[in-house]
């Protein structure tokens, strides 16, 4: 027997009107507070050169990518795999002539290919920010605060930063003397926390038991002060080392300022899974799910492969799994209005429109529906239809016995088996539901 066709790609998704609408009204909340602070957003391209983007990509990142050809031009095309080398792209290529630094924000869908069993999505929507243009730590503190006010303003105070500086890391392994291809691996197994792996590929490399044990440590290692105590016996005297943590304390420092320090934790084995950051990086767990709702960092090297060299730091949130981690929390944390629905005979048709218009300017979410059938059917169609639409609110506009200028509204709001139900002057209606807050419910 042959197995069966899957009817859509494996790793994508379809929203249905109701997660969709909550998913839409979690991305404004996020989009409007990053424009509080002064993030513009910018819209991308959903696909681009290979050649052109491929320079800011790693080899793995590349092996992912969903690749096709233009018909016009023969060139390869790539669909977007990752933002930050995109925007990268784009500002070292186009946006020369603003001012410096850059605050930009999106919010856009990035495709990688992932293999079926390793439990990722193909289709990634995230939202996120980018800041170009400068280096400094209050800076890297302000992407952090900002990542970390972002998520409590959205409903999600119980998750952690980790926080670590991947300067610090790479020294700790370049001075083991292994091969670029061991440490490669071993920063793959050191991010991921394998442990084990992490002491195999040491072992394989003849790496000294001492500095191996360090770095063991250093992977292991998370927490506040203490951890950057450690740090500093780990350096001892050893510039490359010092540097990177002591760029670390001052964003730590900063951080303990703006009052989110206990959101962090001090991670120096922390990595982030592309290559092109370079500096202060970082996670976003939550107790609620096993993995990383996303992160960011510094990537002071990465617009340079594009022409322009400038300094640069940004997250980004994986929407899905934001969405997920708030849905185990608080169902109806994300939630949108009720709709109201509206009902009319096909000779009122006019006068429905124009009354849903009325409410719809009241920020009312509003479905006109015409009744077909005799006039003492429709409050049994506008009551069926109402609680498959989960709505608190049924207006009918022409119920028998009632002037064209009356409505008769159904209200569902108390949650009892039966509505409540009143006449109330067309005139009147708009005050009244936005006095009574309907929009709101």
């Amino acid at each position: 027997m042959k197995p069966a066709r899957s009817l859509i790609p494996i790793g994508t998704a379809t929203l249905l009107p109701d997660t969709a609408r909550r998913v839409r009204r979690l991305e404004d909340q996020l989009l409007a507070h990053l424009a509080c602070w002064g993030y513009r957003e910018i819209i991308l391209p959903t696909f681009e050169y290979l050649d052109v983007l491929s320079v800011g990509l790693a080899p793995e990142v590349l092996e992912k990518c969903y690749k096709f050809a233009d018909w016009t031009t023969g060139r390869i095309l790539v669909l977007r795999p990752d933002v930050t080398a995109q925007i990268a792209r784009i500002v070292a290529m186009d946006m020369g002539g603003m001012g410096l630094p850059l605050r930009l924000s999106y919010r856009t869908t990035v495709f990688r290919y992932e293999p079926e069993h390793a439990g990722r999505e193909r289709e990634i929507f995230q939202v996120g920010v980018e800041l170009v243009g400068a280096d400094d730590p209050h800076l890297d503190a302000e992407i952090i605060t900002l990542l970390i006010e972002s998520l409590k303003h959205i409903g999600l105070p119980d998750f952690k930063v980790s926080l670590g500086h991947v300067g610090f890391y790479k020294v700790l392994l370049e001075r083991t003397g292994m091969s670029e291809a061991a440490q490669k691996e071993a920063e793959f197994a050191a991010a991921h926390k394998d442990l084990p792996r992490l002491e195999q590929v040491m072992s394989q490399e003849g790496v000294p038991r001492k500095k191996a044990h360090v770095i063991l440590e250093a992977a292991g290692r998370y927490g506040q002060d203490d951890v950057l105590q450690w740090g500093r016996k780990a350096a001892g005297r050893d510039s490359s080392l010092k540097k990177p943590l002591e760029r670390l304390a001052k964003v730590y420092e900063l951080l303990e300022l703006t009052g989110v320090k206990d959101h962090i934790l001090i991670d120096l084995g922390e990595f982030r899974g592309f290559d092109y950051y370079d500096g202060v990086v970082f996670d976003v767990f939550t107790a609620t799910l096993g993995y990383e709702l996303g992160g960011g960092g510094r990537y002071d090297h990465l617009l340079g492969k594009f022409g322009r060299s400038l300094p640069s730091t940004g997250f980004a949130l994986d929407m899905d799994r934001v969405f997920a981690a708030l849905d185990q929390r608080e169902p109806q944390t994300a939630d949108g209005k009720p709709p109201i629905l509206l009902v009319g005979p096909q000779k009122l048709y006019s006068q429905t429109f124009r009354l849903a218009e009325r409410l719809r300017k009241l920020d009312v979410h509003v479905i006109q529906e015409t009744i077909q059938g005799e006039p003492s059917q429709f409050i049994r169609h506008a009551r069926e239809r109402g609680q498959s639409l989960a709505t608190s609110t049924v207006i009918l506009l022409g119920a028998p016995g009632l002037s064209h200028k009356v409505v008769q509204l159904l209200d569902y709001s108390s949650k009892r088996t039966r509505p409540k139900i009143s006449q109330v002057p067309i005139q009147e209606l708009p005050a009244m539901i936005k006095a009574q807050s309907y929009a709101n419910l």
